[in-house]
């Protein structure tokens, strides 16, 4: 049973923006040299350099720990300005690939996920600290493709609350199962297609294919 990560703001020192840096940091080495089985708190706290209580006090255990350091990872993602909607989506999706390719963020990822299939306030963490962040990446991408006419403005905030739901579950829940699940290469190739398919629909690849079957010209054309 996972012990709750205590409440903010309690008696005590204020926490040390080194120290957790330090901690998080030491959590991807131990990541990438033990995995996740055999990392413990004892030795994220020697790589650290810091007393095993301070982990304590700070996560619950070793997955809330996890958690953190590879949500740090996932902060280095940005929207670039490309110039143009897919342009931009190729661009953070190929990051989001390069993340998801580092051994510390695909071993903690995958981890922690399993763990939280039993462990509703480990899931809930998860949602708050990867999920509910990174929904940025949409908020302001799709804001950009608004401000240069690319996307209508939504005037219904519920509905664009669900939408950028969907889109941040499409565009992650396809870059997750081809790196991890598949152990597919998220190549430029890979990559654009697939913003094809997000922003203009699986029409886009059908229609070369059903023009040339219906083309007057075409042997097979009735």
């Amino acid at each position: 049973m996972h012990r709750r990560t205590p409440p903010p703001g309690r008696a005590g020192r204020p926490r040390s923006a080194t120290a957790d840096a330090a901690i998080l940091a030491a959590t991807r080495a131990a990541l990438v040299e033990l995995g996740w089985s055999k990392l413990t708190l004892g030795d994220v706290a020697m790589r650290a350099g810091v007393a095993k209580t301070t982990l304590y006090r700070r996560w619950a255990g070793k997955n809330e720990l996890v958690v953190d350091a590879v949500a740090e990872l996932f902060d280095e993602l940005r929207v670039p300005d490309r110039g143009s909607l897919a342009a931009d989506i190729e661009g953070v999706v190929l990051q989001f690939a390069a993340i998801l390719a580092r051994p510390e963020a695909r071993s903690g990822l995958m981890a922690v996920v399993a763990e939280s299939t039993r462990d509703e306030p480990l899931r809930e963490r998860i949602r708050a600290s990867i999920v509910e962040r990174q929904k940025r990446l949409v908020l302001e991408g799709r804001a950009r493709a608004q401000a240069r006419g690319e996307l209508p403005p939504e005037s219904d905030p519920g509905e664009a609350a669900r939408t950028v739901d969907l889109i941040f579950d499409v565009v992650a829940g396809a870059v997750v199962h081809r790196t991890l699940v598949s152990a597919e290469p998220a190549d430029e190739q890979w990559v654009r297609s697939f913003t094809r398919v997000l922003v203009t629909g699986l029409t886009s690849l059908a229609a070369p294919s059903f023009e040339s079957r219906t083309r007057p010209d075409s042997p097979s054309g009735a």
